[in-house]
This record gives C-alpha cells, structure tokens and sequence, in this order.
C-alpha cells in the first residue's frame, strides 16, 4: 500500500485528540494514513470532596463541564454557589466546592444519558474473549448498506435530529432502528433480534453516530465483527476493537470511508 508520510509533530497536538493510523479506500490504491481521532477519557466530577459522577468525556473545557452538568442536574442555580472550582492535576477530574457545606450527595447515583459509566481499557479489554468471525465484506457492499441505512431511516428523512442503526449482512439489512441517543439504538437493536428470533452474531453494525467506548462494548455484546459509521470513533473504541477483533469503518460514504482497525475483514492486502 501507498503512505501519505504524515508526520504527528508537523501538526501541534490539541487538547481532545490523540494520533491514530487508518486506511483510506477510495479511488486509486489504498492508502495508510496518520491522522486523529477524538479522544475519550474516564472523567469525574466530585462535590465537597466527595465524587458525585463518573463518565466518559473528552477531556477538553472540564470545569465549565462540571458546572453545567451540576446546573442541569439541579444541584446549582448560578455560579455564585461555588465557592472554589478546581481542575485536578490529572486533568481528567474537576472538584467543586460549595458555600453550601451541607450539600448532601444524591441517593441515586447520578449518571447522564449515554455515559460508559467509568469504564476503562484495563476494565474491558482483558475481560472479554476477542471475537472469532470469518465475516468479510467489500467497500462497494458497505457503501451500498450504508445507503440503505440513510434512505431506510424514516424519522431522520421526515425530521432529522434522530440517530438510527441497522443489523445486516454483507447484501441485506436485517434490523433498523432509531432514537435521539446512538446508544439506544443499539440497545432496541439487541432487544429485536432477542424477541424476533434474529442471532446478532457474525453480522454488520452500521450506525448515524460517533463510535465511543460504549458503542463498541456494545457492539462486542452483540458479536458484530464489523462496525461503521458515517462519523468518528474515538481513541478508546480503536484501542478496544484493536483488542476485541473488532473492524471499524468510519466516515463511510458510497466513495470513501476509513478502516482503523482489522482491515482484513475489508481489503485484501498481499499478507491475506
């Protein structure tokens, strides 16, 4: 395959993203990229020196994060409350101080919609048997399910705002669903399979939203070798597909898409 010669150092890194290597397939030969993907880290909120939520965020505007998170969760009204607001030296967790030193921590966890609820790489990755599939599939074949998922999406076409995703085959869409979180999705995905009869296993998870952690910890629950995407997947999913066996395809369209994992599953290359 061709190199772009990308070099990391050429472009200053931000805060949010880390260095990834994928493929572009598209017109002409195969190409091996270095680029970027979003970063994903375990974050945590602590109020009054006690941790109130955990979960799983880019790691980029953390303290104007914590005090939003504690205003539409009800806790604060305006920012006078706070009386000291603190990023940690890990750069991943925010302590809040009250004027309110009685506040007392909800008695349900507090955890928001979509949230990994603080899974890491070492919690995951040596917990779980890598996935053992022969699937395979062209770029032409994603390219096409990929259409069908976008026409196929009856609330997205009539009011757009919506997530959807779809269980197929290499030639067929089995299953599509949507809902306002990507997550969801998936869970009504499983839910239909399980009560139609439908196995999940050895098939293509193609979905409208970014591929975080939870996403792929979802799709390893449904055994979908394959997963795509017409968005990103963050460092923590390609660390963890890489780990589970799992090929991602992102920023698919019917001409170009990106393979950042497991490419064999897609493209032949002169090792396969």
């Amino acid at each position: 395959m061709a190199s772009n010669g990308s070099d990391h150092s050429v472009i200053e890194k931000s805060v949010g993203v880390q260095p990834a290597q994928y493929i572009t397939v598209g017109v002409g030969e195969p190409q091996d990229v270095d680029g970027w993907v979003v970063e994903e880290a375990q974050v945590c909120i602590s109020v009054n020196g006690e941790e109130l939520a955990t979960f799983m965020a880019s790691p980029r505007d953390l303290e104007p994060m914590a005090v939003g998170f504690l205003a539409n969760e009800g806790i604060i009204q305006s920012a006078a409350e706070i009386r000291h607001l603190r990023l940690a030296k890990s750069g991943t967790c925010v302590d809040v101080w009250l004027h309110d030193l009685n506040f007392a921590k909800p008695r349900k966890f507090i955890i928001t919609a979509g949230c990994g609820g603080g899974v890491t790489f070492d919690d995951l990755s040596q917990q779980h048997e890598p996935l053992v599939s022969d699937l395979t599939a062209t770029p032409e074949q994603l390219a096409n399910l990929m259409r069908e998922t976008h026409m196929g999406a009856e609330l997205y076409q009539q009011a757009r705002g919506i997530h959807t995703a779809v269980l197929a085959t290499p030639d067929k869409v089995l299953l599509q669903m949507e809902d306002i979180g990507r997550h969801n999705c998936l869970d009504k995905l499983r839910g239909a399979a399980l009560l139609g009869g439908l196995a999940t296993e050895g098939k293509i998870l193609l979905s409208s939203g970014r591929i975080s952690s939870e996403m792929i910890n979802k799709a390893r629950r449904l055994g979908t070798p394959i997963v795509c995407s017409r968005t990103s997947p963050t460092s923590l999913s390609v660390a963890l597909a890489d780990a589970w066996h799992i090929t991602i395809v992102a920023y698919l369209r019917q001409d170009r898409m990106r393979i950042y994992t497991h490419p064999e599953r897609i493209i032949r290359t002169n090792n396969v």
